[in-house]
């Protein structure tokens, strides 16, 4: 199957490579790419034409204006019949509307909530799509090549994956934060505690084993003691929309909203042993980049 891949970057790229591996034609676009196949929307379009099938169109891009550009310029090129996915993180609302949009004209829209991150070239990418059962099935190709088993499901209609999605971050939050807040409360006891043989014990047998605690172990071997990581763990948007949500609909959300509120204190307090665990993490499954803390006597 042949598709245009939109942004190339830590998850667009990844992305790429895993489909092509699994036979399909991949046309990558992303104009701070100099290697890529296109560097705009009017390059991209010619080359995904192929016989007998829509043009498909798969953006991952950052949530917000440069996905309602990207949306709102395959609108203007495409024609009825043809497929857009949005695999990035944009905000559910955002997907209803850009799937009324393109519905509008006849295109077929897929809100496609993806993880996996740095990780999924290899082990593959969990998908949440949202969509006409007829938009779903146009892109199941791609969604079997990129998803490990078990790892696909349509959720829903057109923002149900984004809205899955979302929570999905919520749940991580609340996840990477009693992690973190276990390893502080064990490196500040009083009874000289291997922390990392203490966590590491948890990998097997324990009711509390998860990849997360994996990647935790394998941040304390790459830094030590987390040394040189700032105290500060940034929000990407999820948390607070599912925190939101949970309002709306009346929803207890304790867990996820304390982990929410320590990230925006992370911002505003030193060394926090909790928040460096956090920060590593997600440099660890995402390739989010660390802020590195102040030399012992500077500050910035």
């Amino acid at each position: 199957m042949k598709l245009g891949m939109i942004g190339l970057g830590r998850m667009g790229g990844n992305m790429a490579e895993r489909l092509r591996r699994h036979g399909h034609e991949v046309v990558g676009m992303d104009p701070g790419k100099p290697d890529a196949d296109a560097h705009s929307l009017d390059d991209l379009l010619p080359l995904l034409d192929a016989p007998g099938q829509p043009r498909v169109a798969w953006s991952m891009v950052p949530a917000g204006p440069i996905t309602d550009d990207t949306i709102r310029g395959l609108a203007e090129r495409l024609a009825p019949g043809d497929l857009v996915v949005d695999g990035g993180n944009s905000n559910y609302l955002d997907s209803i509307r850009h799937g009324e949009v393109l519905a509008a004209q006849g295109i077929h829209f897929v809100d496609c909530g993806t993880s996996g991150g740095v990780w999924g070239l290899e082990a593959g990418y969990a998908l949440m799509v949202g969509g006409t059962p007829e938009a779903v099935a146009l892109g199941q190709p791609l969604f079997d090549a990129l998803a490990p088993p078990k790892g696909f499901a349509h959720v829903g209609p057109s923002g149900s994956g984004h809205y899955v999605k979302m929570v999905h971050n919520g749940v991580e939050y609340g996840l990477m934060q009693a992690y973190a807040e276990g390893y502080a409360i064990l490196e500040a006891s009083s009874l000289d505690i291997d922390v990392e043989a203490a966590i590491g014990s948890w990998q097997e047998g324990s009711v509390v084993r998860s990849w997360l605690l994996d990647l935790l172990i394998k941040a304390l071997a790459d830094t030590p003691d987390l040394q040189g990581i700032a105290s500060v763990a940034a929000d990407s948007g999820e948390g607070r929309w599912t925190v939101t949500e949970a309002v709306a609909n009346g929803v207890s959300a304790p867990v996820i909203s304390a982990a929410l509120f320590a990230r925006f204190v992370s911002q505003h307090r030193e060394d926090d042993k909790a928040m460096k665990v956090v920060s590593a993490l997600r440099h660890q499954f995402g390739g989010h980049a660390i802020e590195l803390a102040d030399p012992p006597g500077e500050q910035h």
